[in-house]
């Protein structure tokens, strides 16, 4: 693949000088007279390798121009920039490389010097992306099969109970449509899909006769349930990477108002995706088969969701609950049905 160098001067010795230097030596060059000129070809031509400019020309300098491009198309903004200067000037080259310049060559060049130093600028930025997509696709690998480990254990977990099997699923779905809804990057909200999966994996750590009781819970039963935050936020604490998961498992209990367990903390003071993950929670709660009752009506799910509003639920992301609910016209947002959409798609 041939190499593509711009070169902007508005001295057209220099001009022709690098143009016949750099061709020769097999890359292919464009050169410009200005930094307007430059920025004017950013708008139709895609970014080059390298950028070989002068700092002193008329109009704009070429401090001005590197903060332009910075400003610019992401291609453009990488691109790195070599200075050219006819100036010692040691606050010149500090003020170009806190810009992002990449090196300073100094004029009048000595062709043979002008010609290795742009190839090892190339080289190395070569380098440097094939590093980063090489960092970039072991981290989707080790994300990816992370997820793999996290569906796998919040499948387990829901098979503990006959009558909650896809629960964790669903409400790791709920949850990143209400934070999607409510303005999280896709980062985070692939982070609350995880920390849905996994809200009720503390249920590993609680008898199967008491989470598969068909009838009512003595005291001592609901008491051993209501541990399930604590256990889930001591297996979950030693993943490091993310200790956002802990923070979901152990609090997703918590009520707004104060009156939810373990801790009975309230308000902001219970971590925002635990609220998320509270009403998504209740939801599919209501919305699946338990081994006392089945799926309840969709509008009574919704007077109940309306009902815990600033008491069990923080009040905007009921909001979007009632929202999604809303739009949910033929009621599919229940049981093993994940594949609801917005009215407007």
């Amino acid at each position: 693949m041939i190499t593509e160098i711009i070169v902007v001067d508005d001295d057209p010795i220099i001009l022709k000088r690098a143009w016949n230097t750099l061709v020769d030596a097999g890359f292919k060059v464009v050169i410009l007279k200005s930094g307007s000129a430059l920025l004017e070809y950013t708008n139709d031509h895609p970014a080059p390798d390298l950028i070989l400019m002068d700092i002193n020309m008329p109009e704009m300098d070429g401090f001005d121009v590197i903060r332009e491009l910075k400003r610019g198309k992401v291609s453009w903004r990488e691109t790195p920039v070599i200075f050219l200067t006819a100036n010692e000037d040691e606050d010149a080259e500090t003020q170009g490389l806190s810009l992002g310049a990449m090196d300073f060559i100094r004029k009048p060049f000595v062709p043979s010097v002008l010609v290795l130093r742009v190839k090892h600028a190339v080289e190395l930025v070569r380098l440097q992306r094939n590093l980063e997509t090489l960092v970039y696709e072991k981290t989707r690998e080790n994300e990816d099969l992370f997820l793999h480990v996290v569906e796998s254990l919040a499948d387990a977990i829901d098979a503990k109970d006959n009558y909650t099997k896809g629960h964790s699923g669903r409400v790791a779905q709920y949850s990143k449509e209400i934070a999607q809804r409510f303005g999280y990057d896709e980062k985070h909200q692939e982070q609350i899909f995880m920390m849905g999966l996994l809200h009720d994996v503390g249920k590993i750590g609680v008898p199967d006769e008491v989470i598969n009781k068909p009838g009512r819970l003595t005291d001592e039963e609901f008491n051993r349930i209501k541990e399930h935050p604590v256990i889930g936020h001591k297996i979950l604490s030693n993943i490091r990477e993310m200790p956002e998961l802990a923070d979901g498992a152990r609090c997703h209990h918590e009520r707004y108002d104060g009156r939810g367990y373990p801790e009975g903390i309230e308000g902001e003071d219970i971590c925002e995706e635990a609220r998320i993950i509270a009403v998504a929670d209740a939801y599919d709660a209501m919305t699946s088969n338990r081994s006392y009752r089945g799926v309840l009506p969709q509008e009574k799910v919704r007077a109940e969701i309306e009902k815990g509003k600033g008491s069990q639920f923080d009040p905007r992301f009921a909001d979007i609950m009632l929202e999604m609910i809303d739009e949910d016209k033929d009621y599919l947002m229940r049981d093993n049905s994940l594949d609801f959409k917005k009215e407007s798609e």
